[in-house]
């Protein structure tokens, strides 16, 4: 495309966005939110799954006190989704985001060698990645470095080098799985490297967040391997802390979360979770069990809302496709996630900012540029998160096409400056 060409198409992008600008929307695609069609398919949890028995296996009278690691029934069902033995599942409350505050709190605090009393502490931070791990981290003053993703997990050769020539650097952040906002899956050779790579830190962890294990859009259904049981093999049993919840398969707001882990490890947490707490909600817990069932009920489940989200993910790479080709495809790349809630944009660099900034003043919102990486700064400002889950499709195509006015604005006007 010549100058005098991209000034052309420039002026005519511009009368485009004046007249978005003259009837602003008030639309969002900023969270992974379950649309209210998504929360309707669990509507029978809580209004047709009665509870004709109090008692759980373990003996347990669910009304009451006690059963600190969750009723039996229910750590059998989130050992399915963990690959973990009963002993290695701790069942929580509604939010697994809690129980990685929590355990983090304790092994910064409360753990037989609390990481406060190091100089420093770091984390490795695969980005793109999920900007409330970030949050946590920085809220506890933990040092962030951020790795690079390469479409099969993090790069592994940097990792390596890194954690096992720096003590401080005390664990780090991965989700395995439809990764958050990438959508890419950990490959079995980074599992594998993951759980037994050397450590210069004896106590280094991995918060393995499998928060999209069975958020499945096609029929390719991929999972990342065990790396529970690949950490036991290499001697590394207490390195992966798992956790999962049911937060996008029934109400995120009424669900319940877990965590897998060594049993020593699964010891060690519930003592610390003993100081705060009896035990969590064991009803929602018997809801659930009696609403999900069986692995096989799971999938028929999850399903349905592969039904609802999948044809929005299409529309997104339809509508992209169809405006960025020839002159304008080097404009933007995103990804095609096969599953999760995410698709992520790499806009050309030094754009991704006033790209948003431009969605919002015609009203329409996003996640803040660049959010996924650690203490939201990237060198590149390429980096654009889209949440299409909570969208109706009428305004999903509209926010998709000023998106695209957006994207081809900004830079055209970066080009010709």
């Amino acid at each position: 495309m010549t100058t005098e060409d991209m000034t052309n198409r420039l002026e005519t992008v511009r009368a485009q966005y004046e007249l978005y600008k003259e009837r602003p929307f008030d639309l969002t695609l900023a969270r992974g939110i379950p649309s209210t069609e998504q929360l309707k398919l669990s509507e029978a949890l809580i209004n047709e799954t009665p509870i004709e028995n109090w008692y759980s296996k373990d003996e347990l009278d669910i009304r009451n006190y006690g059963g600190l690691f969750g009723i039996q029934e229910a750590r059998e069902l989130f050992g399915l989704l963990l690959d973990t033995e009963v002993e290695e599942t701790f069942v929580g409350g509604n939010s697994s985001l809690q129980l990685m505050y929590a355990t983090l709190n304790h092994l910064m605090f409360t753990s037989s060698n609390p990481w406060i009393k190091e100089e420093k502490v770091k984390f490795i931070c695969p980005s793109p990645g999920y900007d409330r791990h970030w949050f946590m981290l920085d809220h506890m003053g933990i040092e962030m470095i951020p790795v690079e993703l390469t479409g099969n997990g993090p790069d592994m050769e940097t990792v390596e080098k890194l954690v096992s020539q720096d003590p401080s650097i005390k664990g780090m952040f991965v989700v395995p799985t439809y990764n958050n906002p990438t959508g890419e899956t950990v490959s079995d050779d980074v599992v594998d490297r993951l759980a037994g790579m050397h450590t210069a830190a004896d106590d280094f962890v991995i918060i393995w967040d499998n928060a999209y294990v069975v958020h499945h859009l096609r029929d390719s259904k991929k999972q990342a391997k065990n790396i529970l049981e690949v950490a036991k093999r290499e001697l590394n049993p207490d390195r992966v802390i798992q956790f999962v919840s049911t937060s996008k398969m029934t109400l995120p707001g009424a669900g319940v979360a877990a965590i897998g882990a060594s049993e020593a490890r699964i010891s060690e947490l519930a003592l610390t979770f003993s100081k705060q707490l009896i035990s969590f909600d064991k009803l929602n817990q018997m809801r659930h069990v009696l609403f999900l069932k069986d692995k096989e009920t799971i999938e028929k489940h999850m399903a349905k809302h592969a039904e609802i989200l999948a044809p929005k993910f299409d529309w997104i790479e339809a509508i992209l496709s169809a405006y960025f080709h020839g002159e304008r495809q080097s404009f933007i790349e995103w990804t095609e996630p096969d599953g999760g809630y995410f698709v992520h944009l790499t806009t050309q660099d030094g754009c991704a900012t006033e790209i948003v900034e431009k969605m919002k003043e015609i009203g329409i919102e996003l996640t803040p540029s660049n959010a996924a990486y650690p203490y939201g700064i990237n060198p590149k400002d390429n980096s654009i998160r889209l949440a299409p889950s909570f969208a109706k499709p009428d305004d999903l195509e509209i926010a998709m096409e000023a998106l695209c006015t957006c994207i081809e604005l900004v830079t055209l006007e970066k080009s010709l400056n």
